[in-house]
């Protein structure tokens, strides 16, 4: 006989899971159900709840009894078996995801990721892509993990930049390497062409749907924050529901769709009117209410994007100042994986946000502790630390502490130049309401250095001729 001790994860009573069998035989549930022979992946069903997270991929034990035993459930498995109407014996479990989300490889590319380890995850991913250089959803994880490396190192994954509506009218010079973007262009456009092809092949692929709607979000998502082409974005962000919605008809349990239609759906009731008409989208419906709800029911029931979900669902709730909702969702994201420089953080910034400014001040030094402990994080920006930490002592008059953080992220060797000069006009600032003004000279001058970002220049020729005297 084999007995079944569940180690990880599985689903609802009902439902099915993938599992992986680490001794020869077969694999059932206690309350039985399938057989999966040999080595590799098998599909159990269950009878009973095992609570556990859905969609998620569980390790079974096996324990093998005696021969006699073992026969003797065989040949009981064998009648049931017979038992059954042959229609139902070559009935194929539904997923609700691409196979390839499930495998190791992927699965241990993903935590990667989620810790910003993108050259590792990258790794893997190419590998997986390799191996199936036919299916569209291996390419995505190689898309959206270049797509958010570049992100990152250009400083656009801090929340703080575009959780509200003042990132649509300011004008961001990004310089991300040609290379970079022909490559990504390239990869969007191979998931598009791979994904077409399966859905001409059979239009009720629920699997290339996704995939294709998958690489659309991501690419819009890298040409919102770079190029600011908020137009191409939101057509593309509008297609990638149509094909979410698509996928949802065929197969309604596949909850990972409701990223990208909750997504557009919070997105356009966002949109300033005046930008709903430069898009075209003047009379489309938009709900932030049912775009939150979609999310959550990706976050809760999805097998790829419930981490992503729930970030967004932070972003959403920051930008429409649900700060303690926010808080709660960063706060578990944190807890789950706290080796994410950007979780930790978020949860200093919505805490500066909220008001709570004495929290936050610690929650940033916490962050800015944690970096400097060996391998704690992979490649934090501390720039995005100190600055914000300095943004909030500024708040509370702390001009001395403001003074410091500001130089701090001025003088990190990979911040973007938006940030540095940012910081550099910021500390000539403080420096000036400490009558250091020498100092705050040198700063101004900073900023004004010939190249890159030139949107704090009027400022700093300003007060070259008068000190500033704010706050």
């Amino acid at each position: 006989m084999i007995l079944v001790t569940q180690r990880e994860w599985g689903r609802r009573a009902g439902r099915r899971l993938t599992a992986t069998a680490f001794s020869p035989g077969h694999v059932v549930s206690s309350g039985f159900v399938a057989l999966s022979p040999g080595w590799g992946q098998g599909i159990v069903y269950l009878r009973r709840p095992i609570g556990c997270r859905p969609g998620g991929v569980i390790s079974l034990s096996l324990k093998l009894w005696n021969p006699r035993a073992r026969r003797m459930l065989l040949s009981v498995l064998l009648l049931a078996l017979l038992l059954l109407p042959p229609s139902s014996w070559a009935v194929s479990p539904v997923l609700h995801t691409d196979p390839i989300d499930l495998t190791p490889p992927v699965r241990e590319s993903l935590q990667l990721f989620y810790n910003l380890n993108f050259d590792a995850a990258l790794k893997i991913q190419q590998q997986v892509a390799l191996e199936h250089p036919s299916d569209p959803m291996a390419w995505d994880f190689v898309l959206t993990t270049i797509i958010f490396r570049e992100l990152y190192n250009q400083d656009l994954l801090d929340t703080t930049y575009y959780a509200h509506n003042s990132f649509l009218t300011v004008k961001r010079e990004v310089e991300v390497p040609q290379a970079t973007r022909d490559h990504i262009e390239y990869l969007t456009a191979k998931v598009l062409q791979l994904a077409d092809a399966e859905i001409s092949a059979n239009p009720r692929d629920a699997n290339a749907y996704f995939a294709r709607s998958y690489a659309k979000g991501m690419h819009a998502v890298f040409i919102t924050l770079v190029n600011h082409a908020f137009a191409a974005a939101a057509r593309q962000g509008y297609s990638a529901r149509n094909d979410a919605e698509t996928c949802l008809k065929i197969d309604p349990a596949y909850a990972d769709a409701w990223m990208a239609i909750g997504i557009q759906r919070f997105a356009v009731a966002s949109l300033p009117g005046w930008l709903r008409v430069i898009v075209g989208f003047m009379g489309m419906g938009g709900n932030k209410q049912e775009g939150l709800n979609d999310l959550w029911k990706a976050a809760d029931q999805g097998i790829v994007t419930p981490i992503e979900s729930r970030t967004i669902l932070s972003l959403f709730l920051r930008h429409d100042r649900r700060y303690p909702d926010a808080l709660r969702v960063e706060r578990g994201l944190a807890k789950e994986y706290p080796h994410n420089y950007l979780f930790c953080l978020e949860v200093a910034n919505l805490l500066k946000d909220q008001g709570q400014g004495l929290d936050a001040i610690a929650a940033y030094k916490q962050v800015i502790a944690d970096a400097h402990r060996p391998k704690y994080f992979v490649d934090p920006r501390l720039e995005l630390a100190w600055f914000g930490l300095a943004d909030t002592e500024r708040g509370y008059n702390m001009i001395e502490a403001a003074a410091f953080g500001y130089t701090e992220a001025a003088s990190q060797p990979d911040s973007s130049d938006w940030l540095r000069k940012r910081a550099e006009l910021a500390a000539g600032q403080m420096d000036d309401l400490l009558h250091r003004r020498q100092q705050a000279i040198q700063m101004y001058r900073a900023v004004l250095t010939p190249g890159g970002d030139q949107t704090k220049a009027a400022a700093a020729r300003a007060y070259l001729q008068f000190p500033y005297v704010g706050r």
